[in-house]
């Protein structure tokens, strides 16, 4: 596969998936190279805001298995992973796979689940791979696991282990859409759509790679050339970040080799072999902000993480 099938496709997968979602093309486009970049996506945002759908669409497009898991209170490693089943007719124990072995993991509310249950999902992030009773299983390829969560709602939930952030390639915020965007999703309302029917919402968008073909997407894009100055741009830039008073605890050597796989995967899908410092300065917010925690003065002062790093970008200097 060459780069200009990279970006014809991927550009043909966006237009389908906007069949079913409205005026979140530039949400859409960071999704998807969530899942070029062979990486996971959180979806952090308010209810009704099509979370659950952008994942289905996404999979329905890509011909990616399908899975999802509702995170709730009393939910179980094992209702993720999988357990042993004692067979009578064989009398012996057979394993049983849970969820997380498919290609595009759904965890909805993942912040509902206790620590011990999120943890389940830390290997599989990582390593593309479970261990269930001493035996270690690998997941299909490609693995992407698309978590949403809601901002608003503290009761009932758990906040998510720094460790299990750190696993996340992008953490996304979709916000509300515009007035013609939500005037296009009422139109489309009184013409019959329902989001509870999600299997008709669906119906219209067409299956446009294969998982076969997202795995060589990934490829292509993680041969794009990163030029040593760039790479330093995102080492000064992490060294920034970690020095600020405003920052408790910057992001880890994990979250520059995100930047720069993400940046990749955006070269790719414009069909360029090379990544500009453009392409790092518009991903360092959804790469970096959940990688970040903040000083006590900086959030009493109302600093956010997207404003901490707009300053880093603006401080570091951008190489020639």
């Amino acid at each position: 596969m060459t780069l200009d099938e990279v970006g014809a496709l991927s550009s043909r997968v966006l237009d389908e998936v906007e069949r079913a979602i409205v005026g979140k093309r530039e949400a859409l486009e960071l999704v998807l190279l969530g899942i070029l970049g062979d990486g996971h996506v959180l979806l952090e945002d308010f209810p009704g805001l099509a979370k659950t759908l952008i994942a289905r669409s996404f999979a329905q497009a890509t011909t990616l298995e399908f899975s999802r898991i509702q995170f709730t209170p009393d939910l179980m490693p094992s209702d993720v992973t999988g357990s042993s089943i004692y067979n009578q007719r064989t009398s012996d124990f057979e394993f049983r796979p849970g969820p997380v072995f498919t290609n595009l993991l759904l965890a909805d509310e993942i912040n509902r689940a206790p620590p011990k249950t999120q943890a389940a999902l830390l290997e599989a992030m990582e390593e593309g791979r479970v261990t269930i009773e001493g035996d270690t299983l690998d997941l299909p390829r490609p693995f992407v696991v698309c978590a949403t969560q809601n901002p608003i709602e503290f009761e009932g939930t758990y906040q998510l282990p720094e460790a299990q952030l750190d696993r996340f390639l992008l953490k996304l915020l979709l916000g509300y859409p515009d007035p013609a965007a939500e005037t296009e999703i009422l139109r489309r309302y009184q013409a019959g759509f329902r989001p509870r029917e999600l299997d008709r919402a669906l119906g219209g968008v067409e299956p446009i790679v294969s998982a076969a073909e997202a795995l060589a997407m990934q490829e292509e894009a993680a041969a794009v050339v990163v030029h040593d100055d760039v790479l330093g741009y995102v080492a000064e830039v992490s060294a920034w970040l970690r020095a600020s008073p405003d920052v408790l605890v910057g992001p880890s050597p994990r979250g520059a080799i995100a930047l720069v796989l993400a940046a990749k995967v955006m070269a790719a899908a414009r069909d360029a072999d090379f990544v500009t410092p453009d392409d790092l300065q518009s991903l360092a917010p959804a790469v970096l902000r959940h990688r970040i925690v903040l000083s006590a003065d900086a959030e009493l002062g109302g600093r956010s993480p997207d404003a901490v790093i707009a300053a880093a970008l603006a401080a570091v200097p951008v190489p020639r």
